[in-house]
Order: C-alpha cells, then structure tokens, then sequence
C-alpha cells in the first residue's frame, strides 16, 4: 500500500526515513530538499523529449514513451534505492506529487519498501518554506567590522546553548567581495532560502536567535527581503575589537589566496573603492605587502559598515569594546553583556 503523507506533517517526521526526489538532475542541482537524494525516473534530455511528444501528439502516446524509456532502469532504481534504506520506510516526491512520483511509488512499493508520497511534491515544500519567512523571530544581531571573528564567536554562542543562525555558513561565503576565498561554491538561491527555512523552522521562535549582522546580499545570494528587515529591526549587539587584531586576522585568512584570485576581486569593487586605493592594492599585491594591501581594503570595509550602523536609531544597539584572546571567552562576554541591557 502506498501512503501519502501532507507537507506539514512531512516536515515533522522527514527525518525518519530517506527522501528520494526522482526530478531531472538539473531541476535537482537548482534546488532540493535539504538530505534528498536524487533517483530521477528521467534525464534531462529524456523529459524534455517527453515534453515535447506530450505537446506534439499527446497525453498517452507521452506516457507511452515514458514507459518505453523507463523499461530497462527499474532494477537500477531498486538497487539504489536498496543502498540508503534500513527498514523499508522511504519518501518519494516529484515536482507536485504526479506522474513521476506515482511511477516510482508504484515499481517501489511492488518491490516491498514502505513507500510515501509527499502531496504536492517539491511544489508544496517551496510553499512551505516561503511560508516560514513570514513568521516573526526574536532575532539578537551580532555585529562588528570585517575581520571580528564574529562567525567563530557566533558558533562559541551556540556551544552556550543559545539559538544561532550561521547565515554565511548557509550561504557558503564569508560576505565580503572576497568571501568565495577562491574556493568556496554557493548554493542557488532557492536552495540556500531552503536551507535557512529549515534552520528558521528548528528554533524556538519564543527564544532568542543570534544571526551575524549582514548586508542583505551575502555574495550571490539574498537574505529573504522579510527575514532581512526583521534582522535589520533587531537588536544589535556591536563588538569593537581593536584594529590591529582585525588585521592580524584578516591576514592569516587571506594572506595566502591566490594573488590573482585578489586582484580579480579588488577590480570588482574599484569604482567604490576608488581609483587611487584601488592602484595601491594592486600594487601592495603585487609586491606581496598583503598586510598594506588588506589595510587599505579595510578602510572602505570600515567606512561602509560604520554607515550602516550610523542609519540604526540609538534605542536598538549597544556597543562592546574587547580585546579579542579567544572565541570562547568573547562569547562568554557577549552572553553576559545581554543580560544586562
């Protein structure tokens, strides 16, 4: 018998079993349920050919075809499936619960797994999560120039027991126009916008949540427009930790990047940098004097931010002024200012 569960209830219990999305792997690439895995019933090229029969000609002879295509592959889903599942128990979802997802169901359940169908398919969760930025949190804004280690402090909080959100972990950047570290691959933003409902809909929303203070763009990728002027209306908590320390950091993080990789990202930001800082960062780069190089970067970082903290009103951010010995310790100092204010 094949079950068929709502996305809410989903939601509650997803983690019981493995979830196999048999989209397209490029619809999957795009975005995905977070822990899904991809059993597509279909290539790309192969739906595409189903689409246009179904235009061209029609319905059954579409169906048709897609049994022809599919024939030889239901042992291989099978097998696959064999290889994530322990006690027979799986999730199966196609874009809104149709064709797709019903075939698979079917060939599965035949088998003997303990199947379920997700209503509405990744249709319905893409709701779903529009629907959680909608939800009001008690968000606690950390904040501090480029170069605080407010991240690492952050992740210190949580081991205190707090609520955080790691946005730019989620975002798979660290903010800035060199965030990618010449490394780094970001989520689309529809995945990353899954990934932070998922995280937004595990807090207690009666309960504080600290999120690093962000612009609303972290790399490619924007934080939802609500999400982002609930945090923008929070209370911010501004660490100040002296420059020199900052520079010290910035410096082991991106002291050894790529000198190219540098360069490339300080021409994206030439015309707010300037003309003139922008010729002395080069030239510091190319002359391997990466300490000048980033003091010259953190001026336009410094005077950015601070603007941005100059449009907050005074009733909602205190500052902290520390000296940085470690993650741990300022975490501690920041936990304990809280329960002052």
């Amino acid at each position: 018998m094949i079950n068929r569960i709502d996305i809410e209830k989903f939601i509650a219990c997803k983690n019981d079993a493995p979830i196999f999305d048999v989209r397209t792997p490029a619809e999957f690439e795009h975005a995905h349920i977070p822990k899904a895995i991809n059993l597509p019933i279909f290539t790309n090229d192969e739906r595409a050919k189903i689409g246009t029969t179904y235009k061209q000609i029609g319905r059954e002879e579409a169906i048709l075809l897609g049994f022809e295509i599919t024939g030889p592959k239901w042992r291989t889903f099978i097998e696959t499936a064999k290889k994530y599942v322990s006690n027979k128990k799986l999730y199966v979802h196609c874009w809104r619960g149709g064709m797709r997802s019903g075939a698979m169901a079917w060939a599965l359940d035949f088998y003997g797994f303990d199947v379920t169908i997700i209503n509405g398919g990744y249709k319905q969760y893409r709701n779903w999560v529009l629907q959680q930025f909608d939800n009001k949190y008690l968000f606690k804004v950390l904040g501090g120039k480029t170069g605080s280690h407010k991240t690492d402090i952050l992740k210190e909080i949580e081991k205190l027991e707090e609520q955080i959100i790691d946005l730019e972990g989620l975002a798979n950047h660290l903010g800035s126009a060199y965030g990618s570290l010449n490394k780094l691959i970001q989520p689309s933003q529809e995945y990353f916008e899954n990934l932070l409902a998922e995280k937004l809909y595990k807090c207690n929303r009666n309960k504080s949540i600290w999120v690093e203070n962000e612009s609303s763009l972290i790399g490619k990728v924007a934080i939802p427009q609500k999400i982002f002027k609930q945090i923008q209306d929070s209370f911010l908590l501004e660490l100040e930790i002296p420059k020199e320390q900052r520079l010290e950091f910035l410096l082991e993080e991106y002291g050894t990047l790529d000198k190219d990789f540098l360069k490339q990202s300080t021409l994206r930001i030439q015309k707010r940098l300037g003309p003139l800082q922008t010729q002395q960062a080069i030239a510091a780069i190319d002359e391997n004097r990466i300490k000048d190089f980033i003091e010259i970067v953190l001026q336009y970082y410094d005077k950015t931010y601070q603007f941005g903290i100059n449009n907050r009103t005074k009733d909602n951010y205190s500052t902290l002024a520390v000296n940085f010995d470690t993650a741990e310790n300022v975490a501690k100092k920041v936990l304990n200012f809280n329960k002052k204010i």
